[in-house]
């Protein structure tokens, strides 16, 4: 793969080694620092003119000081001379502030968007990402955006580590997940079932209301992303008093802040199954249940399509089932 360059931010550097190990590529030389009223330092440490730039950052961790990171790493390659800058950014920072949920929320900011305009003027060419929460997301940017789907590597854990998966039912915590839970469900052959919930105010929710049938059932939850788990845990209560036998949950981005990682300790999951779009080992340490799937081969696999000009859609429309 010549005139390509694959630098890794600060904020997800075991994943990024675990890209460009799969790639055999060495990762590019950048130091980043604070100075001592906190802004924010780059220097690219080899000359990028007329390479294709890959920059990984996950908005994860010090979100802010993250993001900040990644536009003055993408701007100080625009600005050398770099072909094009790509930023792959396996958890999309922001991406919960989409749209204004309310008819009264005049005042209220779509976040998400300020995000894309930020890449955008910052310099980057394309996007890579992994399941947005919101796939109206790619439609804020005028520029190539690739949104990659976990939904291989869940399905393959799903008929490796559930012996009983052929009596599972796939369960969407809301509505929104309908659409994720259904192209899951299709290529297990088995039934799907979600999960009515109002919520009073962000991180709460007030009531939920199963749709379908989980007697004697395993079933798997399965979501695009986890903040405090608050919906989730009440979801598996749910589920195991309309009868299901075992409960899995399966999310792309495990985010657990504030009492997430207690809550999952006190729930009845079987296991928590988060991939590695953000760092889990210190989560792992306080939380037995919690288990992580390998992304890197994804994007990869995407960093290298796109580098030679093939199609990125052809690794999930050719999925086995």
């Amino acid at each position: 793969m010549p005139n390509i360059v694959l630098f890794s931010g600060s904020s997800h550097q075991d994943l990024s080694q675990r890209v460009a190990d799969r790639l055999g590529l060495e990762l590019g030389k950048v130091v980043t620092k604070k100075f001592s009223n906190q802004e924010t330092s780059v220097e690219i440490g080899e000359s990028v003119r007329g390479e294709d730039v890959y920059i990984i950052q996950s908005g994860c961790g010090e979100i802010n000081d993250n993001l900040m990171e990644l536009l003055i790493m993408i701007n100080a390659c625009k600005i050398a001379s770099s072909s094009r800058v790509t930023a792959v950014i396996p958890c999309f920072p922001y991406a919960r502030q989409d749209k204004k949920d309310k008819v009264g929320e005049i005042r209220a900011p779509i976040s998400a968007k300020l995000v894309a305009n930020m890449l955008s003027v910052a310099g980057a060419d394309h996007i890579i990402t992994m399941d947005l929460h919101a796939s109206q997301i790619q439609g804020f940017f005028d520029i190539p955006v690739d949104n990659l789907y976990a939904e291989p590597a869940v399905l393959q854990w799903i008929r490796e580590n559930i012996a009983e998966w052929k009596n599972c039912i796939i369960v969407s915590p809301d509505a929104g997940g309908a659409k994720r839970v259904t192209s899951i469900a299709d290529r297990l052959n088995v039934e799907f079932a979600l999960i009515h919930k109002e919520r009073k105010k962000a991180n709460e929710v007030d009531r939920m209301v199963l749709v379908g049938d989980v007697k004697d059932r395993v079933a798997i939850l399965v979501d695009d992303m986890a903040d405090t788990c608050g919906t989730i845990c009440h979801a598996a209560d749910k589920l195991l008093s309309a009868g299901a036998t075992k409960v899995y949950a399966i999310l792309t981005h495990g985010i657990f802040s504030g009492p997430a990682i207690s809550r999952i300790n006190n729930a009845a999951f079987e296991a928590v199954v988060v991939t590695n779009t953000i760092p889990q080992e210190d989560k792992m340490r306080h939380c037995a249940k919690i288990q992580v799937i390998d992304i890197s081969m994804i994007l990869a696999e995407a960093i290298r399509r796109t580098h030679n000009g093939e199609s990125v859609s052809y690794l999930f429309s050719h999925v086995p089932l």
